[in-house]
């Protein structure tokens, strides 16, 4: 008989950890996960291959703002703006890829990350990354570049929460969910590093310590989508920190304009 899986001994702690932190839920691929198609010699998974094929194309769409008109674009970074561009992203990033999988893959949403998967651990882990995140968050609030960058955006925090509320979450669903979880069922969790690269090229243009931490970050989500099976965790964290980081900056330019 083949050997079981290694048992780390009872006074292990480091093992038992290491055992909980990579306990992801059984999701085997199916026959639809595994079929492919001959592109001139090429076999390429269908899924995995129209998954990326979307997020290129969603990608490129959002970074020229081709659904964004004119006198929108004019606003800059204006918190109505800022709102409006939410919205389109909502339908690109979450609408399309969703329609994709209902209608193309005919799967269910779930096994995108539409799920609360493990919601014990997602929920210890995405306030445990929140709360981590404070004093950072609390740090860039002062540095030149991010105050250039997000200061525009400054609004209400309530208005600031909804607005990041319609955006994240779906781009967490593309990122995290459609093609995350696509990737990983025709290549393995080496899927979760492949699905950040978009992500990370998604953040160009923002201050630049941002993006150089991008992938990290998004190694993180896409860690914690992957171990507990749902992209909703990962939202939670995201939506929290930048909103986080727009109150804070606004905060810290209250008290310079005010001394």
């Amino acid at each position: 008989m083949p050997p079981g899986p290694a048992v780390a001994p009872p006074g292990d702690p480091v093992g038992r950890l290491r055992r909980w932190l990579g306990a992801a839920p059984a999701d085997p691929p199916t026959a639809a996960d595994r079929a492919t198609v001959d592109v001139l010699g090429l076999a390429l998974p269908v899924r995995a291959t129209v998954a990326s094929l979307v997020v290129v194309t969603v990608v490129a769409l959002d970074w020229n703002r081709v659904f964004i008109p004119r006198e929108i674009l004019d606003l800059g970074r204006a918190p109505e703006a800022m709102r409006y561009q939410a919205g389109v992203r909502f339908v690109l990033t979450g609408l399309v890829p969703l329609a994709v999988v209902l209608g193309l893959f005919r799967d269910h949403p779930g096994r995108y990350g539409l799920r609360l998967g493990d919601w014990r651990f997602g929920l210890v882990a995405a306030l445990a990354g929140v709360a981590a995140m404070v004093p950072v968050v609390v740090g860039l609030a002062g540095l030149p570049d991010f105050q250039a960058y997000y200061r525009p955006m400054v609004a209400p925090p309530v208005e600031v929460l909804l607005t990041n509320l319609l955006e994240l979450p779906a781009a967490e669903f593309l990122f995290r969910g459609f093609l995350l979880f696509a990737l990983v069922r025709a290549i393995g969790p080496f899927g979760v590093v492949v699905a950040t690269i978009p992500f990370a090229f998604g953040h160009l243009g923002k201050p630049e310590l941002e993006l150089l931490s991008t992938f990290f970050g998004g190694l993180a989500y896409g860690w914690l989508a992957w171990r507990t099976g749902s992209i909703l965790w990962g939202a939670v964290a995201h939506v929290a920190i930048l909103t986080l980081l727009v109150v804070a900056i606004g905060s810290v330019g209250a008290v310079g304009a005010g001394g």
